[in-house]
Formats: structure tokens, C-alpha cells, sequence
């Protein structure tokens, strides 16, 4: 597992730089939000958190396809659905979801307290958007992992994964932009949102491996 976590960080670095793709994605939705909602600065600071939270998940939807792309092409996604069990499939797609997030989407956090600096954010909500994007992002990557699995078969599957997991990702969405408020607005609570939203996480690490790699080993039979 460890030998195939460090290939598909390597595979996720090499072929298409996902990681660098993602970041200037992101970073083009955070430099046209202004130009969008005008230059009030304190509009920008209020909208902050739900536009990097936004920008982050589109973000993270655009490497989805190439989660089981490079593994098809090459004939090697056939040799770990056949070689594994159901249980086995369902851990080898979880440590490839956990290979994607660190080469695709940690950047995209670690990027998100600079692009805070763009909508005039206060430091401690810049700190606690990003503590949320930490939490919450692997999450929609396990989501992405099931909508993956099913158009892994299917030419041009970029855009239906897209359509499939993006409602899904929704309650992901509203916990996270929560949590990101209730850190600077009073009344707002912060603690709740957040293990809500490390609660989905580690629901989904169980949920999404097992529905992809159902999905996996139907499209293979």
C-alpha cells in the first residue's frame, strides 16, 4: 500500500501536473471574484471564506478524472480489480484517494491562505478557512472516487464526474463555509461545524472507497 501510495503521488506529479493545474484554477476564481462584486473591501472580506471554499471545490472537481485514468490506459486498474477481493479493492481505492489528495488538493490548502490575502481577510479567518479546508476536502475527494469509478469506462467522463458529485458535495460545502464563519461572527459557533465536517470526512473515507470499488469491479465483470 505504501509502495502504491508513493507511485500515484509520483504518476500525479508527472503526467499532467495536476497539482500546479488545480492551484492556477484556483487562483484564476479568487482573482476574478473583484472584479465581479466591485472593490468594496469589506463586501470582499465578508465573502471570503464561501468563495475560497468555493473556488477550492471546483478546484478539486477538476482532477477527479485522472484519479483511474492513468491506471486504465496502462492496463493496471484491470490487474488491481482482478488481484483483489472486495475488501482489498475497497483499501487499494482508499490509498489512491489518499495519494490524489496529497498531490492534487493539499496544495490547494496550502495555497488558500495566500489567495485569502486577495479578498481582504482578516489573518484568523484566513487560519480558520484553511483549518476547514483541511478537514473537509479529503471528503469530496471520496465522493469523487465513486463518480470516478463509474466514468473511468466512459470517453470525455471529465464533465459527468462533475455532475454527479457536485451535489453530493453540497452538505460538504455548507459545514465547511459554517465552520469558516464561526470563527470571526460571534453569535457563530466554530467547534460544531467543524467535527461536523470531520464526521462526513470519516463517514465518506468508508462510504466512497466501498461504493467506488463496487463500481470498479462491475465495470471490469
Amino acid at each position: 500500500m505504501l509502495a502504491l501510495f508513493l507511485r500515484d503521488i509520483r504518476l500525479n506529479i508527472r503526467a499532467g501536473g495536476g497539482a500546479l493545474t488545480g492551484v492556477i484554477f484556483f487562483l484564476a476564481v479568487i482573482a476574478t471574484i473583484p472584479f465581479g462584486v466591485g472593490p468594496d473591501l469589506k463586501l470582499l472580506a465578508r465573502i471570503g471564506p464561501a468563495i475560497l471554499w468555493i473556488g477550492a471545490l471546483l478546484s478539486c472537481l477538476l482532477g477527479l478524472d485522472r484519479l483511474f485514468q492513468a491506471d486504465r490506459e496502462d492496463g493496471s486498474l484491470d490487474l488491481l480489480v482482478l488481484g483483489n477481493d472486495r475488501h482489498m479493492l475497497a483499501l487499494t481505492v482508499l490509498i489512491k484517494c489518499l495519494a490524489h489528495w496529497a498531490g492534487s488538493v493539499l496544495p490547494l490548502v496550502i495555497a488558500a491562505p495566500f489567495l485569502g490575502l486577495f479578498m481582504n481577510m482578516e489573518p484568523l479567518a484566513i487560519g480558520a478557512t484553511a483549518l476547514t479546508l483541511l478537514v473537509g476536502t479529503p471528503a469530496i475527494t471520496f465522493i469523487g472516487a465513486a463518480g470516478a469509478a463509474v466514468a473511468v469506462a466512459l470517453p470525455r467522463g471529465g464533465l459527468l464526474i462533475s455532475v454527479l458529485v457536485l451535489p453530493l458535495t453540497i452538505p460538504v460545502l455548507i459545514f465547511g463555509v459554517s465552520a469558516s464563519y464561526g470563527a470571526t461572527a460571534n453569535p457563530d459557533p466554530f467547534l460544531q461545524p467543524l467535527l461536523i465536517l470531520a464526521a462526513l470526512t470519516l463517514f465518506l473515507a468508508v462510504l466512497g472507497p466501498v461504493s467506488a470499488a463496487l463500481a470498479l469491479r462491475h465495470g471490469t465483470d
